[in-house]
């Protein structure tokens, strides 16, 4: 029976090599920069948030624990309990949620982050965004990391592969480039702010309108 997703992104938390199949090909897991300090493009995400700000898909809690040592007010969710430890161990304020599911603030938040492609999570942008907006304050912002390909966009569902070969089940994915992004914002409510590009990474800053 093949594990489940979940399983083989915890054991790349833990050292272990995992890549991801999809429609983008063959990707390692970047476990390495999402355990690491911020880097150039991260800063100017952090930068730009407006507090209090909700960071989904957290994973170890580089960008969270980033802001809450600024002493910026900030959250991060994520499912996975493995990268709740290793956020919380960095000193994080990190709980263990869903997106979908009700989360503290909701409708206050100043910013939220969907960081590292995480604009993916449940396979559905819309839906994702239109969530989004629901958890943001009047006027709040969405900085939205989007693919490396900016013309990517579909959502074929992303499976897991560990070092022996070993596959996990599908789970629901998307990729999202800027192209596509910057058509779906207005759509769900958005105005499209700014964007740029650093070091291989693009982001995008949406205004709820």
């Amino acid at each position: 029976m093949r594990p489940h997703p979940m399983t083989l992104y915890e054991a790349a938390l833990d050292g272990e090599p995992v890549v991801a199949l999809g429609s983008g090909g063959i990707v390692a897991l970047a476990v390495a920069r999402w355990r690491d300090e911020p880097d150039a493009i991260d800063d100017l995400m952090l930068a730009r948030c407006e507090a209090p700000v909700l960071d989904v898909g957290c994973g170890p809690g580089r960008l969270v624990g980033a802001l809450n040592a600024r002493g910026v007010p900030a959250l991060g969710i994520d499912i996975s309990t493995r990268a709740v430890q290793h956020a919380r161990r960095r000193g994080a304020t990190v709980l263990r949620r869903a997106v979908e599911h009700q989360v503290p603030g909701e409708g206050r938040w100043g910013t939220v982050l969907l960081a590292d492609g995480n604009i993916g999570i449940g396979g559905d942008p819309a839906a994702l965004l239109d969530r989004c907006r629901r958890l943001l304050a009047a006027r709040g912002l969405v900085l939205v990391e989007t693919d490396v390909d900016d013309d990517a966009d579909d959502t074929a569902p992303l499976t897991l592969r560990r070092s022996d070969g070993r596959t996990s089940r599908p789970m629901p994915w998307a990729r999202t480039g800027v192209h596509a992004l910057v058509r779906l914002a207005p759509r769900c409510g958005f105005d499209v702010q700014e964007r740029w590009h650093l070091q291989g990474r693009t982001v995008v800053a949406l205004r709820a309108l």
